[in-house]
C-alpha cells in the first residue's frame, strides 16, 4: 500500500482531534465531478459532499458544501449568506484563493479560512466523504465533526426540481 501524504486538511483534522479515514481513489481527469468520485468509492451520490467557492456582492468569498449530484441555488446561497447576488469564482481564481484545485477542493484548511455553509442533509447521514484537499484523496467522517472543522453552518442551498 502506498504511502498516504496528508494534505493540510488531514492536518487540521489531526490538530482537532477528529476522527476521519483519508480514502485515496483513482482520478479521472476527464470526469473530476462527484458522481465519478461516488462510482468509484461505491458510496451513494447523497455523502459524497462537493466544495463551491463563491463571491457576493457585500460578503466576498464563502463556501457551499453541497451533496455531490446536487447544483447550487443562488438566490438561496445569496439569503443565507447575506448577499444580494453571488457567483461561483472562475476555475482559474480556485488555485491562488484556496490554495486547491478542481477536483480537489476541501472546506478544510484553505489559504485562509472562508465562512462556510453546508447543505442541510449533511446530517442525515452516519458518514460523509468530502475532498481531503487534492484530487484522488477523500476523507470519510461524521458530519458534525466536518461542520466543526470547518466552522461551518447548515442551510438550505441546492436547486429543488
Amino acid at each position: 500500500m502506498a504511502k498516504i501524504n496528508k494534505t493540510n486538511a488531514a492536518r487540521l483534522l489531526d490538530q482537532l482531534k477528529i476522527a476521519y479515514e483519508l480514502i485515496p481513489y483513482e482520478v479521472d481527469e476527464e470526469h473530476l465531478g462527484a458522481e465519478h468520485t461516488a462510482e468509484v468509492l461505491g458510496e451513494p451520490i447523497e455523502r459524497i459532499f462537493k466544495t463551491l467557492v463563491l463571491r457576493g456582492d457585500r460578503t466576498g468569498l464563502f463556501v457551499c458544501v453541497i451533496p455531490g449530484a446536487e447544483e447550487v441555488d443562488l438566490k438561496k446561497a445569496a439569503r443565507v449568506t447575506g448577499n444580494k447576488r453571488v457567483e461561483m469564482i472562475h476555475v482559474k481564481e480556485l488555485l491562488p484563493l484556496t490554495g486547491y484545485i478542481r477536483g480537489g477542493c476541501s472546506p478544510i484548511g484553505m489559504k485562509k479560512p472562508l465562512p462556510t455553509w453546508f447543505h442541510q442533509t449533511l446530517t442525515d447521514h452516519d458518514t460523509v466523504y468530502c475532498s481531503a484537499g487534492q484530487r484522488g484523496l477523500q476523507f470519510s467522517l461524521a458530519p458534525a465533526d466536518l461542520l466543526r472543522a470547518a466552522k461551518g453552518t447548515l442551510a438550505d442551498l441546492i436547486v429543488e426540481l
